[in-house]
């Protein structure tokens, strides 16, 4: 069984990846001071900020369940900030989940457009 640490970087790749046969990466794990963001992407003029959860298992809840009102204004503020320092106007912005499920080596990827 994967570590906290390894499972959340595992499901990160896989997300990445997921993300790539869609639209272009910009930045991970993007920081701004203690805060980040895992994924920036953009396709066309649409800007993407995609948080991704990874659980091994649903006794603490689903992935996506973890991104409450705290996270949601942590993930807002950081993506204004991040406008702010590319002074970027894109047509649409855009919060979504990436929340993958892992069951031994099989896992479930589960995508939540405009979730806020």
């Amino acid at each position: 069984m994967l570590n906290h640490l390894s499972l959340g970087q595992r499901g990160e790749s896989i997300a990445q990846a997921y993300v790539r046969r869609h639209c272009t990466i910009l930045h991970v794990n993007w920081k701004c001071g203690k805060r980040e963001i895992d994924i920036i992407a953009r396709k066309a003029e649409e800007l993407f900020f995609i948080e991704v959860k990874t659980r091994s298992t649903d006794r603490f809840g689903w992935p996506e369940e973890a991104v409450n009102y705290r996270k949601e204004e942590h993930i807002r503020s950081v993506a204004e900030e991040y406008l702010l320092q590319y002074d970027l106007e894109p047509v649409a912005i855009r919060f979504d989940i990436i929340a993958i499920t892992f069951s031994g080596e099989v896992y479930e990827l589960l995508h939540l457009k405009d979730v806020f």
